[in-house]
C-alpha cells in the first residue's frame, strides 16, 4: 500500500447526506474479482443517463471538478452494506481524501485499509468547506497526515484528529497484511521452533 504523508489536491464537492454504498458502486458490478478498475463504475446510476452519456447535472461531471482527488460530503457518507469495493471504485477513480461529518463505521475502516484517508470534521467547518469550494472553482485544498492539517492556499488552516494507529499505518503505507509482514522474522522462528511448515 503507497505510504500516505501529504496529499494536494482539487476538491469535489458532493453536497448529499447519507450516499449508501449501492449508489457508490451498484450491485450489478461486484461480479469482478479484481480489485482495480471498479473507478469507471463509481457512482453509476447518478453519472451516468439510461443511453450511457455522461448526466451532466451530477456532481462529479462538471468540468470543474475533472482530476478531483478530494471528496467533499455531507453526514453518513458511506453508509448502507460493507463492501470493500466502495473504497476501490472511489481509489480507482483518483480520490486519496474524503472530507464529511461522519461516515458508516465499516466503510470508514476500509478506506484506511486501501490507503484513502477519510476525515471527519464538524459541519460547520464542512460548510465552510462547501461555500469556498463553490466560490472559488478550482478549489484545491493539502492535506498533511504529519501534521494532522487541512489547509488551502488563501491562509485556512484546519486541524483534524485521527486515531494514532490508523495515522501510522496510513503514514508507513501499512494494511493488515503489511502490519502482519512486519513481524516476519518472529513468526518464521517461532514456526522454525516448533517445525511447522517443515
Amino acid at each position: 500500500m503507497k505510504p500516505f504523508l501529504r496529499h494536494t489536491g482539487l476538491v469535489a464537492a458532493m453536497d448529499r447526506s447519507d450516499v449508501d454504498t449501492d449508489q457508490i458502486i451498484p450491485k450489478q458490478f461486484l461480479k469482478r474479482i479484481e480489485r482495480t478498475g471498479f473507478g469507471q463504475y463509481l457512482f453509476f446510476d447518478w453519472r451516468y443517463l439510461p443511453d450511457g452519456s455522461d448526466n451532466p447535472d451530477f456532481e462529479l461531471n462538471r468540468p470543474e471538478f475533472a482530476g478531483a482527488t478530494i471528496l467533499l460530503a455531507r453526514r453518513n457518507f458511506g453508509c448502507g452494506s460493507s463492501r470493500e469495493h466502495a473504497p476501490w471504485a472511489l481509489g480507482d477513480y483518483g480520490f486519496r481524501v474524503l472530507i464529511a461529518p461522519s461516515f458508516a463505521d465499516i466503510f470508514y475502516n476500509n478506506c484506511f485499509q486501501n490507503g484513502m484517508l477519510p476525515i471527519r470534521l464538524d459541519e460547520d467547518t464542512v460548510d465552510q468547506f462547501f461555500a469556498r469550494t463553490a466560490q472559488q472553482p478550482g478549489y484545491r485544498l493539502t492535506v498533511d497526515l504529519q501534521a494532522k492539517t487541512i489547509a488551502d492556499d488563501h491562509g485556512l488552516v484546519v486541524p483534524f484528529e485521527i486515531d494514532d494507529f490508523r495515522r501510522h499505518c496510513l503514514l508507513n503505507g501499512l494494511d493488515a497484511i503489511g502490519l502482519t509482514l512486519a513481524h516476519e522474522a518472529r513468526i518464521a522462528a517461532y514456526e522454525h521452533a516448533r517445525g511447522i511448515g517443515t
